[in-house]
C-alpha cells in the first residue's frame, strides 16, 4: 500500500508513519531522511540536494520529487511506502501525481490525522517543556500553523478530489488512533 500521511505539524504523522511502516513492512520515507541518506550516498541528486543545504537555502520541489522517484527505480518502494512531511503545498502533490503516474505509481490514500489548534499547541508546548526546546514557544507554534492552513491544508481538496483523503480523528490516545489507521489500511 502506498500512503501519505497529512496533520498539521504535531498532529503525530511521524509516530504513526513509523509504527505502521513498521509493522507493515513499508518503507517511511521523510523528505528530511530521503535528502540526508541521498546526501550521504553521495549520488548525483544528493550533491544537488547538498548544495542547497549547506546554504541554508530550501530544496526544490523537483528535487525533492527526482530522489522519491530515484528510490522508485531502485525497487526501494515496491513493497508499499508511506510519505511523510511531502507534499506539502498543493504544487508539491501536483509534481508528485504527475511523477506517481509516470511511474505507474498508485496512492492509496492520504491519510489525514486531523487535530485542532488548541491540542497541537498543548502537544507542542510539552514536547518543548520535556526536551528542553527553546525554539517552540506559542507565537511560533501558532505560526507554524498558519504556514500550514494557508499552505499544506488545501492538498486536502486535492486527494478528496481524488478520492483518496482519509481524515483520522487525531485527539485520542496514540494507540487508538493507530487502531483507527489500522482499520483504513486493512
Amino acid at each position: 500500500m502506498n500512503l501519505i500521511f497529512l496533520g498539521p505539524p504535531g498532529s503525530g504523522k511521524g509516530t504513526q508513519a513509523v509504527r505502521l511502516a513498521k509493522e507493515k513492512g513499508w518503507v517511511h520515507l521523510s523528505t528530511g531522511d530521503v535528502l540526508r541518506a541521498a546526501v550521504k550516498a553521495g549520488t548525483e541528486l544528493g550533491k544537488q540536494a547538498d548544495g542547497f543545504m549547506t546554504r541554508g537555502e530550501l530544496v526544490p520541489d523537483e528535487l525533492i520529487v527526482s530522489l522519491i522517484e530515484e528510490k522508485i527505480a531502485a525497487g526501494e518502494l515496491a513493497n508499499g511506502f508511506i510519505l511523510d512531511g511531502f507534499p506539502r503545498t498543493v504544487p508539491q502533490a501536483k509534481s508528485l501525481d504527475e511523477m506517481f503516474g509516470k511511474n505507474k505509481i498508485k496512492l492509496d490514500k492520504a491519510i489525514l490525522l486531523d487535530v485542532g489548534d488548541e491540542e497541537i499547541l498543548k502537544r507542542i508546548m510539552g514536547r518543548a517543556e520535556k526536551e528542553g526546546r527553546a525554539d517552540d514557544t506559542p507565537d511560533v507554534v501558532r505560526n507554524r500553523l498558519k504556514v500550514y492552513r494557508e499552505q499544506t491544508q488545501p492538498i486536502e481538496n486535492l486527494y478528496r478530489e481524488q478520492s483518496v483523503l482519509t481524515p483520522i480523528p487525531g485527539e485520542d490516545t496514540p494507540d487508538n488512533i493507530y487502531a483507527a489507521i489500522l482499520k483504513v489500511v486493512s
